[in-house]
Order: C-alpha cells, then structure tokens, then sequence
C-alpha cells in the first residue's frame, strides 16, 4: 500500500491484506483486512502511530523509506496485540533513537509478548500530552477496546483521533476514507459483534470521553478512515446502548429434518406476527453474519436435535459464542428433538450464563413433530411477542 495523506504532514503507511480469510485462526475474514499505521511529521519530532501485522513488516518499512523518514523520535503503541506491534522489533531495529511511548499496561504487555528493552519506553498518563513541535498529542486512556491497555491519541491541532482497534472495520479497501457507507457499517457492526461487544459498558465510557472533543477525522487501525466522524460514532451509540429491535435470531442444526421441520414452522408464526426473524443454518453458516445479528435482536432462539444425549456440536458452539460476544438480547428459548431422551435444554442454557435473558418455555418433541409440537412452537410464538410487547419494544 502505498503512503497517503490525511492532512499535512499525517500520513497512512500501513498494509493491506487482501487475501487473508481468518483472523487470529478464528475469526472470518470475508473482506480482508488493513493494518493501519501513521506517521506525524511535526516541525521538531515526527512520531510513527503502531505498526502491522509481522508478515506485513517489509510494506511498513518500505513505506516508512519511501516517505524519507530518515529519523523517527517515537513510536506510540496503542495496543500490545501483534497485529498492531509485530513489527516493533524491526522499527526499533531500524530507529534505534526511537523512544516507544505507552502506557504502564501496554509497557508490561509489550515486554511479556515481544521482549522489548525496558529503556526503550516512555510511559504517559491518561491526559498527558506530548509535543511534536507545531503539533500536539493528547494521550487517552481507552480501556477494554478491546484489551484492557488499549488506549488512543488525539492531534489537537489537526482534531485526528488515532483509535487504533476502537471504531475499526475488517475491510480491505483501496480507499483512504469511508466511501462506501453501507459496505463500511456491516463491515464495522461485524468487528463490534465478534470482538468488542463483551465490552459494551466500558465502550459507553470511551464514548462518553471521546465526545468532549472537536474531532474532525478518526484513523482506525483496520479499515478506512472515517472523515464524517458521527457515522461511525453514533453506530456505536446505537450499538452498545440498550436498545434491541423486534427481532428474533435463529440458529439452528438439523439431522434428519425434525428440527428443521419445527424451525420453519416456528419462523413462519413469527412472520405472521409481524416479528422480524433471521435464520441460520449452522453447519454452512457464516459466524460473523451471526454475530451481527445477535448486536441488537431481542430473542435468540437455538434449534437443535439430540446427539449422544446432549445438543448438537452446531448448536453447542452457538450458544458458547454468544456467552462470549454478550449480547444484549432479553429473551431466549431453545427448539428441538429427541429420540429417546437427553439434556439438551440444561446443555445449552448452562453454556449461556453470561447471558441477561428470561429463559422462555422451550419445545423439544420425541421424534418427528406432530399436531402438539406446532400448538407448542406456536405459544412460544405468542410468548415471544408478549414479551416483546411488556419490554417497549414493539406496540
């Protein structure tokens, strides 16, 4: 990727991964991803803003030769993950006068994961500003975005706001700044769902802190920059408050076709009652789509047959990634079949602890579904918009 400007002398100089389709061997990458980095030239210091993943190490530096930075005085480490500090190593190896300036969290984090010198840091404070020159940072504590180091830096003369993970997007694109909104918003609630949601409170604090400032541009460490700064904040507004829609996620797995059979069903009565519903199958589902929906559905409801007296391993992994992302749903209930018996129900709502939901009365049937299951999947359909009803969410 080659360098470009934001603003005077502030320059992107990171790397774009086209190719890559799973992110830290987890999570789904259909679009790619960026790994961001910055340099500030001042008139007195310049300053290099993270670095890139360690199989993009050569664009970061030819970056760094191409704009002639000759001389760097610090690199600023926002975050100890590797994606974003992997290449310290070689940086400091390259401006060996570089002082590596963060945090006293990130300072330990850095040296546990990639023995950095202890003389080569500069901790700062949550506040605490430091002086390019004709340019000033502002240094803020942005904890639990998604680590509980991270933090982010403000320009105070150019109203930059260098977030790092914080408002970022796993989306390789050719453009600098947003300009595709609808591309850039899936792109983004996805990144929330599958890595920041668990921290939805904290998230609420650093918006709170971020919106005493004038800020003009915000540069994530992934995806484009954002130069309308509201679009993607006031997404996370939405996000992490505690709105849901009237909405209703269904993953589900089905063997044989009772399951599936009983889901259709079940769906269908939520259409009928004007309840939006998104359907996953989970042996070909896409976990990411998953996780976007589950951001702000009111009820989720697992459907799974019994294997080996217990749900099924789809179904099993369903509920654990929810436990783990949080989502703010208020309700849940589980839709099944046996064949002669198991502990599905007790399975999968023990894996949802996490969970702040109301368990609604859920529906398994012995075998294939019969007269008595669809009046039962057809309650809970009811059940559903009741609940939905006393919450405020819908009329």
């Amino acid at each position: 990727m080659k360098t470009r400007e934001l603003r005077p002398n502030v320059y992107s100089i990171g790397a774009i991964d086209w190719d890559s389709r799973l992110f830290d061997r987890l999570i789904p990458l259909p679009d790619g991803t960026s790994y961001n980095a910055y340099v500030v030239r001042g008139s007195e210091k310049t300053v290099l803003f993270d670095t890139v993943d360690p199989a993009e190490t050569s664009v970061l530096l030819g970056n760094l030769a191409r704009l002639g930075i000759d001389k760097l005085d610090y690199v600023v480490s926002h975050h100890g993950e590797q994606d974003h500090s992997g290449s310290l190593p070689d940086i400091l190896l390259m401006y060996p006068g570089a002082k590596l300036v963060t945090n006293p969290k990130c300072k330990q984090m850095l040296i546990d994961l990639l023995d950095i010198e202890q003389s080569k840091f500069v901790t700062v404070e949550d506040g605490q500003e430091l002086s390019l020159g004709d340019k000033t940072l502002r240094f803020l504590y942005t904890p639990w975005v998604h680590w509980p180091e991270t933090m982010s830096t403000y320009v105070i003369e150019d109203k930059i706001l260098f977030s790092c993970d914080f408002f970022g997007a796993h989306l390789a694109t050719s453009s600098l700044f947003v300009d595709d909104e609808g591309a850039v918003y899936e792109a983004a609630k996805r990144y929330y769902a599958e890595i920041m949601m668990p921290f939805r409170k904290q998230i609420r604090a650093n918006l709170a802190k971020l919106n005493e400032l004038d800020i003009e541009v915000i540069a994530p460490s992934h995806g484009p920059a954002h130069d309308k700064p509201a679009f993607i904040m006031d997404a996370y507004e939405d996000w992490v408050s505690d709105s849901v829609k009237n909405k209703v996620v269904v993953p589900y797995v089905s063997m044989h076709g009772s399951t599936g059979e009983m889901i259709s069903h079940f769906v269908e009565a939520l259409m009928d009652r004007d309840i939006a519903v998104r359907q996953f199958e989970l042996s070909t589902v896409d976990l990411g789509k998953l996780a976007i929906d589950l951001v702000d559905a009111a009820t989720i409801v697992i459907g799974s047959p019994t294997v080996l007296a217990g749900a099924h391993p789809a179904a099993v992994y369903a509920a654990f990634m929810a436990n783990a992302i949080r989502p703010k749903a208020k309700f849940a209930s589980i839709i099944g079949s046996f064949g002669w018996g198991g502990k599905t129900v007790e399975q999968l709502t023990g894996l949802m602890s996490n969970l702040k939901v109301e368990l609604l009365e859920p529906v398994l049937t012995k075998g294939a579904p019969r007269e008595a299951a669809f009046v039962a999947l057809d309650r809970l359909a009811d059940e559903v918009l009741a609940k939905h009803k006393q919450a405020g969410i819908v009329n």
